[in-house]
């Protein structure tokens, strides 16, 4: 099982281009999108999902062509947008009953199916309230419950955190790991630490492009020696924001703990850091990122 996208872009008319030559191999397993908002992220997600076609390149599921042969790539795709609705006078097992039936399923399979989904999503309780009545990460709860309806050996979720609380967030990103198995998860997000919990492989993206595509670990490794640590007083810190990249600070008795992105050693008095995933995203879409 694999998905390979060939030099894929997508142009919404003149020299715009939300995707540009983006190429990557993905196998089973959970692999994130990363990028801030308006990196092209859903509109990748879209061509992979085949609401839409890329105006250059090729999506190809298990070596078939998807805009030439669709359907072979729908049978097995479970579909997670960022603006997914949902019908608030409906209950959740009667919407699920609705989704299952435009899937084409009916009958016994379809109520076995949607009994260990509501369980799966920890929603047996509440299964039978109106939608209407439910919270942020109970309706996202539903929203993957209905990707999973046929059973996907291709899930496709679209910043599916965005909104929810720091709770929420930890559920589904284990629910997330849980499901990938087999299956090829592909998880967007701009949130940098859902991806850390989630994703064994990460693809960065910026303005249409593809910047890296690794293993967490090796984004890590190539950071190491390029993260320190400093103290630096109230008054340097509007300086210091100019100078460096900064990828955190903490308000200190003395001024400000700053982590500093730099290939070489920035001020005396530095101490090297230890390099988080945030280090190297920041490190990648900056202007003075190198490309990994």
């Amino acid at each position: 099982m694999e998905l390979i996208l060939d030099n894929v872009g997508k142009s919404y008319g003149g020299s715009s281009w939300a995707v540009k030559q983006i190429s990557l191999h993905i196998k089973p397993g959970v692999t994130g999108l990363l990028g801030p908002n308006g990196a092209g992220k859903s509109s990748l997600m879209r061509i992979l999902a085949t609401i839409t076609k890329p105006s250059e390149g090729n999506v190809l599921w298990n070596g078939v062509s998807t805009a030439v042969k669709p359907d072979r790539v729908r049978a097995v795709l479970g579909y997670l947008p960022q603006d997914f609705g949902l019908y608030p006078n409906l209950s959740a097992v009667e919407f699920l009953q609705y989704m299952a039936s435009l899937k084409g399923m009916t009958g016994r399979i379809a109520r076995r199916r949607i009994e260990e989904l509501i369980e799966l999503v920890n929603l047996t309780d509440a299964g039978n309230r109106r939608l209407s009545s439910y919270s942020g990460g109970m309706k996202q709860r539903v929203g993957i419950a209905q990707a999973l309806l046929n059973d996907p050996e291709l899930l496709i979720v679209d910043e599916p955190t965005v909104g929810l609380d720091p709770e929420e967030r930890v559920r589904f990103r284990n629910l997330l790991s849980d499901l990938s198995g087999e299956r090829i998860v592909i998880f967007s997000t701009h949130i940098v630490s859902d991806i850390e919990a989630a994703a064994a492989s990460i693809a960065i993206m910026h303005h249409g492009s593809l910047l890296a595509h690794s293993a967490p670990e090796t984004m890590l490794e190539r950071m190491q020696g390029k993260v320190w640590e400093t103290t630096i007083p109230d008054s340097e810190l509007q300086e210091a924001k100019r100078n460096w990249l900064i990828s955190g600070m903490i308000r200190r008795s003395d001024g400000f703990q700053v982590r500093v992105v730099s290939d070489s050693f920035p001020c005396p008095g530095a101490r090297s850091a230890a390099p988080t995933l945030e280090d190297a995203y920041l490190s990648l879409i900056s202007s003075e990122g190198d490309r990994i």
